[in-house]
């Protein structure tokens, strides 16, 4: 049969792998052994009931984060990402407020929450709340930067919340005797052998061989072992349940020898050594690693052959964990890897497969007690509610202390910022005044005709306009009024005089038809309640009535001969109607009286001074 690739020959027909290399059997070739030569010591604790550490696994969370850089570099995209989209938006024009990007300025100027009360202020004046733009870029990147400290500062608690304080006491064999410990050791033997090349495997030594103390006993009253076969090579374990260390030291020894087509070689050693609480189940020690050469950890490939032993050393040190209710344990640790005969060159490994005599390879197991001291490890807490609350303080007062002097440097070095609030106020207060008076024109419009808005719809060029004006003015004003009469609700009349006394009186086109259904109903009042009062003091000439309807209008134009002071008009006398439930026909008819006889004395100075025109016409035609 053809040898496996890269391999060589011994005994004529023989194959093996060169030093360092094992067999694959899947595709027939050589492999090196290439696993790091690695100790990992440590303690867990499994948590079968434990609630609170199966939902919030502090383990996973610092595997996930590995450091505070993840925070703090999130922190810092997430700051910069706000300033330069802030600034951003600062380029871009506010317009008459009814684009996106004033929009978007507002609603960051509504986010100042920290500095609305802290901006410039001129001397002498009341503090008051204003909201500008730059004080909610800084306000929104203070509470950044404090979040991302905050998390932080929680991922450091999570991490470092405790450390262990370890005390070392003299030990003596009360002490020693109350430890009792559920141990297991595997070791893997890494090669193509198997349990079949196992041979002495069965005998422990107490104390150390060739001294007095020196007891040897059967493996099997000791500890349970057994060998089985792995991918890797054969695994042999030592099982030991409620183990009591009297002696210091215990040594376990056992063989692989040659068999046909199978020779005793190996390239490393895989093991494992647990300690369990016997009491507290659920407290472990261990230490686990590779071996490939000598404990200063070389990695230098070899093959392990030979007569001289391959001895593993390993300590027990006690430990009681006060804070887990006294559990004892045994901490077993790797104390050193003495390589026996092993070889590194082809040449010599040949020669030694080739040797009968070198036909084996012998492992010993030495567990040493440190039985002088114990350890009492003891978990205290670092940080304290005191203490978190005044991180946390600190981290407050940084982030809102950092921004607030920008923001003084900034108002105080560029005048424009200090008052552009207000800039933003006058262009929203005018966008929402002309979408409330659109809304009044519409409203307006609908209600009282398009005509009460627009004077162009009397223009018969543009009645076009007019078309599609919904609603009846003149029948909705009357069925409101014949409304309000039926409730009873009382009239108001007023009059308004302008600088010289004379009264203003609106014309016909320009009253509202409310107004004019008023005047006309006060007309049949009048009519109807004093005829003779009309009769005896105004007379039944034509030209009383035609005077009596000519309305007085005031010019400022005039010449001032016509305004003497002795044809100063009074004011008009003072009219109070009271509320509907209250009116007396009495007073109604007093205040019309007082009326007609204004009107009347109005005429009276109308007539002269119509005379005196005339006068001056005459005087002036020649």
């Amino acid at each position: 049969m053809s040898c496996p690739s890269s391999s060589f020959r011994y005994n004529g027909s023989h194959c093996a792998c060169p030093p360092g290399q094992l067999l694959n059997r899947s595709n027939n070739s050589c492999v090196i052994f290439n696993s790091p030569s690695v100790i990992t010591t440590g303690r867990f604790e499994s948590y079968a009931v434990s609630f609170p550490e199966t939902i919030f696994s502090f383990d996973s969370i610092r595997k996930f984060t590995q450091s505070q850089a993840v925070f703090l570099e999130a922190t810092l995209f997430l700051l910069l990402s706000w300033l330069f989209f802030c600034m951003f938006l600062r380029f871009m024009k506010l317009g008459d407020g009814r684009n996106i990007w004033f929009r978007m300025r507002w609603w960051v100027s509504r986010l100042d929450v920290c500095f609305a009360t802290r901006h410039w202020l001129d001397d002498q004046k009341v503090v008051t709340k204003r909201k500008t733009e730059l004080g909610g870029t800084f306000s929104i990147a203070s509470w950044i930067l404090f979040i991302g400290l905050f998390a932080a500062l929680l991922y450091q608690i999570i991490s470092k919340r405790s450390i262990e304080v370890h005390n070392v006491k003299a030990a003596n064999a009360p002490d020693l005797v109350s430890f009792v410990n559920d141990m297991e050791f595997n070791i893997t033997t890494v090669s193509t052998m198997s349990c079949a090349n196992i041979r002495g495997l069965g005998t422990a030594v107490f104390g150390n061989p060739g001294f007095l103390e020196q007891s040897v006993m059967p493996l099997s009253k000791f500890a349970n072992y057994s060998c089985q076969n792995t991918s890797e090579g054969p695994t042999i374990s030592v099982k030991c349940e409620r183990c009591r260390f009297i002696q210091d030291d215990l040594y376990v020894s056992w063989q692989f020898v040659d068999l046909p087509n199978n020779p005793a070689s190996a390239v490393g050693f895989q093991f494992n050594f647990s300690a369990k609480d016997h009491v507290q189940k659920n407290q472990e020690s261990f230490v686990s690693g590779t071996l490939k050469n000598r404990s200063n950890f070389d990695d230098t490939p070899v093959t392990f052959r030979g007569k001289n032993a391959n001895i593993m050393q390993f300590n027990l040190f006690p430990r009681i964990y006060r804070s887990k209710r006294d559990s004892k344990l045994m901490q077993p640790l790797f104390h050193e890897f003495v390589s026996g005969s092993s070889f590194q060159n082809t040449n010599e490994l040949q020669l030694s497969l080739e040797n009968a005599n070198d036909g084996l390879i012998n492992i010993t197991l030495y567990i040493n007690l440190l039985s002088s001291y114990i350890v009492e490890v003891e978990t205290q807490n670092i940080l304290g509610p005191v203490s978190f609350l005044a991180d946390l303080g600190g981290l407050y007062c940084i982030s809102v202390g950092i921004f607030f002097y920008l923001l003084v440097q900034f108002e105080y070095r560029i005048k424009k910022l200090r008052n552009e609030d207000s800039v933003m106020r006058k262009i929203r207060n005018r966008r929402k005044a002309q979408e409330h008076w659109n809304k009044l024109r519409k409203y307006v419009m609908y209600t009282w005709d398009c005509s009460a808005m627009y004077d162009n719809c009397n223009d018969p060029s543009k009645t076009s306009n007019c078309a599609n004006c919904i609603g009846q003015p003149a029948r909705k004003d009357e069925s409101l009024r014949k409304r309000r009469l039926k409730n009873g609700s009382s009239t108001a009349i007023s009059f308004k005089l302008d600088v010289n006394g004379s009264a203003k009186k609106s014309s016909k086109d320009e009253k509202s038809p409310k107004a004019r259904a008023t005047d006309q109903e006060m007309g049949m009042i009048t009519t109807k309640q004093e005829p003779p009062l009309q009769h005896q003091v105004l007379g039944s000439t034509h030209e009383t009535k035609q005077s009596s309807t000519v309305p007085f209008e005031g010019d400022s134009s005039q010449p001032g001969e016509f305004s003497r002071p002795e044809d100063i008009i009074p004011p008009p006398p003072l009219i109070d109607f009271k509320h509907s439930s209250d009116i007396d026909m009495s007073d109604v008819l007093k205040n019309i009286k007082s009326l007609y006889e204004y009107n009347v004395f109005l005429r009276e100075k109308l007539l002269s001074t119509q005379s005196e025109v005339r006068a001056l016409s005459a005087k002036s035609a020649p």
